[in-house]
């Protein structure tokens, strides 16, 4: 393979969370009195770290969203899960065939690592993550769109950024791999082709995926 590490992105990629999560944060924001569509979160939020909801609802409208605010989120976010959450297709049987292949593999995901984790364990997808594979907006300063989060993959699994391909959703993540000077796979099984003009490749099925990185 050309690569020397695969940096999953979590929600959308490895997980089919995005529309479960948007839903409920456009549902909770509007609650709050910040009328917020589906489309809207989509748009703005898709991709980012918790902290990106709070200062974009402070720069519009000059207040601070509540304290308990992303505990509430979550605990709605994670009984959708235990419902609803199920893996995207297609992605075990890729992760399984990295695995075979001793390919180096990761998950970079601007959630919490409770988020990854009770995603993981919902969707069976545990069995290929152990904790030195997970990271987390938590554990950097910024998340993306800034490159922290995937400079700090790579460094703690000890492959060179150059050497690394990061398979994305979200506009926000393509500019965070670009930054950190990877390259990049945007899979548009759910974002515009449009909305990841940046990334290197494009694919549509996670089918695709294994076939891609091989060449």
């Amino acid at each position: 393979m050309r690569y020397d590490l695969v940096v999953f992105d979590n929600d959308g990629v490895l997980v089919d969370s995005e529309p479960i999560s948007n839903r409920l944060l456009a549902g909770y924001l509007t609650e709050l009195g910040h009328p917020t569509t589906y489309e809207d979160s989509l748009r703005d939020y898709m991709g980012a770290a918790m902290h990106r909801v709070h200062d974009l609802v402070r720069e519009r409208t000059g207040r601070r969203l509540p304290a308990d605010f992303d505990d509430v989120f979550h605990r709605r976010v994670f009984a959708a899960f235990e419902e609803d959450l199920e893996a995207v297709p297609g992605v075990a049987a890729l992760l399984e065939k990295l695995a075979l292949d001793g390919i180096p593999y990761c998950v970079a995901s601007s959630g919490s690592h409770e988020r990854i984790r009770v995603g993981h364990r919902r969707t069976g997808l545990d069995r290929w993550f152990d904790d030195g594979r997970i990271f987390s907006s938590e554990d950097v300063g910024r998340g993306k769109p800034a490159p922290d989060l995937f400079l700090h993959a790579a460094e703690r699994m000890g492959v060179a950024p150059e050497r690394c391909v990061v398979v994305e959703d979200s506009p926000l993540g393509v500019r965070a791999a670009v930054a950190a000077g990877m390259d990049v796979y945007g899979f548009t099984a759910m974002t515009p082709a449009g909305k990841l003009a940046g990334a290197t490749r494009l694919f549509q099925d996670m089918g695709e995926l294994a076939d891609l990185l091989s060449h």
